[in-house]
């Protein structure tokens, strides 16, 4: 297997794959987009909330805001030792916010959260939250841990995780009339004439449409295109909690820990167990608790 980054921009990385099959590149995605820890609020204490958005909505939409994420200094909630619900140092990072409309109508920012940890604060500051009218206020506390994707899509690190097959596309220079019909259909500029010549100037761009193919005026066409069955051009966009190419290392280290618990199965037989019915078990939601609502059992028996 070969690997090769093509390129770092901002939160995205570009990189080439060759000498897997779509199995293992679509494990890679899956595990990218569910498997790498990132932190987000989980729980909030809202104490004051007299803007227009309920509680609950302004809620779902703090609890969608990316982080930057620490991978270095905290552990997931189960792997932690001090089994509260509202975690300890090393499993949560508390965040307040405290905003008041004094003057004029305010507009409530990401960035007007205070964290308890420099590191651990909105991949962005300008996500908008709610916008408060004059001396209404938002006065709350929130809870950031980490978690998985595969448990609900707030913990995603990333935005994008794509892959498509790497495309070959071969010129028949004597039967090419360099004509540059292809040139201006190809929508993603794939081809060039470059003296006189059709060249290939951007391989990586090319997503196999196969206008090239259709208008060339040669029959049969003198250009030709088909993909590399064992070759992947990935594609990952970071939310902005961690950068891209630590996403894809840590998704690696995944991959690699399974991999090795699966083959270690296989040396101790364990694959030949017996298969049984599959049973979901129940497990208890989550909430995003509000100070003075009451016991949730009292409220739903009344």
């Amino acid at each position: 297997m070969r690997v090769e980054v093509l390129s770092i921009t901002g939160d995205t990385v570009r990189f080439l794959v060759e000498g897997i099959d779509v199995s293992l590149a679509n494990a890679l995605r899956r595990t990218i987009i569910s498997e790498v820890p990132s932190m987000t609020i989980d729980d909030i204490f809202i104490f004051d909330n007299s803007s227009v958005i309920p509680d609950e909505v302004l809620a779902q939409r703090i609890g969608f805001v990316p982080l930057k994420t620490d991978l270095d200094s905290y552990v997931l909630p189960e792997d932690c030792e001090c089994n509260s619900d509202l975690g300890c140092s090393l499993c949560r990072v508390v965040l307040t916010l405290d905003v008041e409309a004094e003057t004029d109508i305010r507009t409530v920012y990401s960035g007007d959260f205070v964290s308890e940890d420099p590191q651990i604060v909105p991949a962005s500051p300008k996500i908008p939250l709610t916008k408060l009218a004059l001396e209404q206020a938002v006065r709350l506390e929130a809870y950031a841990r980490l978690g998985l994707g595969k448990v609900h899509a707030k913990w995603q690190p990333v935005s994008e995780a794509v892959y498509q097959h790497l495309a070959e596309v071969e010129i028949d220079e004597k039967r090419c009339t360099a004509c540059g019909m292809c040139v201006e259909a190809c929508p993603r500029g794939v081809l060039s004439l470059e003296g006189g010549k059709l060249k290939v100037v951007d391989i990586y761009a090319c997503i196999l449409c196969g206008e090239c193919v259709e208008v060339c005026p040669v029959d049969p066409a003198a250009v030709t295109q088909d993909m590399k069955g064992d070759t992947f051009l990935f594609t990952v966009e970071s939310t902005g909690c961690l950068p891209p190419e630590r996403i894809v290392t840590e998704a690696c280290r995944v991959l690699v820990a399974k991999l090795d618990e699966f083959s270690d199965k296989i040396k101790r037989g364990e694959t030949d167990e017996e298969i049984v019915d599959f049973v979901v078990g129940e497990q208890e939601a989550r909430r995003l608790y509000s100070v003075g609502a009451g016991d949730f059992e009292k409220e739903e028996e009344g």
